[in-house]
């Protein structure tokens, strides 16, 4: 049996019954299978792991109501450190919650993990939550291949999904970050942005993008933009002049990089032009703030 596989098993073992993170309203019957203890919030440091950075605190407040009500319900989840010391593993809601209710210990079920097994539970108890975006998934899905050496069939056991569903989370790490951030703030869905990987030429993805967020477009209308934008022209039509790979490479990164239309026009003696196109006054400004970034 290789490392990896005694990783994985030792892994699920942990994951066995693991907490999932709870809402300000669900309270949760304690787990089956190991024993709770009461520990001072005072011997708890937090993971150092954590792949959540941002906490609702209108909803943080919400859940220390409930929790000076009932309590914590659903037992957090240490590892044991050194001088009667703990380490968070899973349930920073609930702990930062049992601190703004003035809770003196907190119920947890203590766990042996290394600082690897650690980062995948971590990671794992992240995906699981309800609220997170495709974007989110994505970044934890990558951190889980590059951080712990899993493959993605092996990552899709994991997290019960299909590789193909795994495939298409990490390809949204391709699009602009433009996009990126749209599908992050919810301005377009999952749909639109899986419609628009397909698409090849960066500007073409931008310039469907904006469309799409401007006109409000459904998932079925961007798939047609991308369908009539990607079928074979007729033979008919003249080609169109391309660049030079390099030249087109650094023409996609531009437009990537500044989120906009990019011309690069080559001449001879190695000189050329650089158009870079903005929709407005704000949109200049953009620009320019990336532009003159140090």
């Amino acid at each position: 049996m290789s490392k990896k596989e005694e990783l994985g098993k030792g892994i699920r073992a942990l994951l066995e019954g693991l907490d999932t993170e709870v809402t300000e309203k669900e309270l949760g019957s304690p787990q089956a299978g190991g024993s709770v203890s009461n520990i001072p919030l005072g011997q708890i440091e937090v993971n150092p792991f954590q792949p959540r950075a941002d906490f609702d605190e209108q909803r943080l407040k919400e859940l220390a109501k409930s929790v000076e009500v009932h309590g914590i319900i659903q037992p957090i989840t240490v590892r044991r450190l050194r001088d009667n010391r703990f380490q968070l593993i899973a349930g920073e809601r609930r702990l930062r919650a049992a601190r703004i209710a003035g809770l003196s210990e907190v119920p947890a079920y203590v766990r042996t993990a290394n600082d690897q097994e650690m980062l995948e539970i971590a990671l794992i108890e992240n995906i699981q939550r309800e609220d997170l975006n495709a974007l989110e998934i994505a970044v934890n899905y990558k951190r889980l291949i590059d951080e712990c050496g899993v493959t993605q069939e092996q990552l899709g056991e994991r997290v019960g999904k299909e590789r193909s569903t795994v495939t298409n989370y990490l390809r949204l790490l391709k699009l602009p970050p433009e996009i990126q951030k749209g599908l992050q703030t919810s301005r377009i869905e999952m749909g639109h942005a899986r419609a628009l990987i397909s698409v090849s030429n960066v500007l073409d993805q931008l310039d469907i993008y904006h469309m799409t967020v401007q006109k409000d477009l459904s998932v079925r209308a961007v798939e047609e933009l991308v369908r009539r934008l990607t079928e074979p022209r007729p033979k008919t039509q003249p080609k169109e002049r391309r660049l030079k790979t390099a030249y087109q490479v650094v023409q996609d990164d531009l437009s990537s990089y500044l989120s906009t239309r990019v011309k690069l026009i080559p001449k001879k003696n190695g000189k050329g032009e650089i158009i870079v196109y903005f929709d407005s006054e704000d949109d200049l400004n953009r620009l320019l703030d990336l532009i003159e970034k140090p």
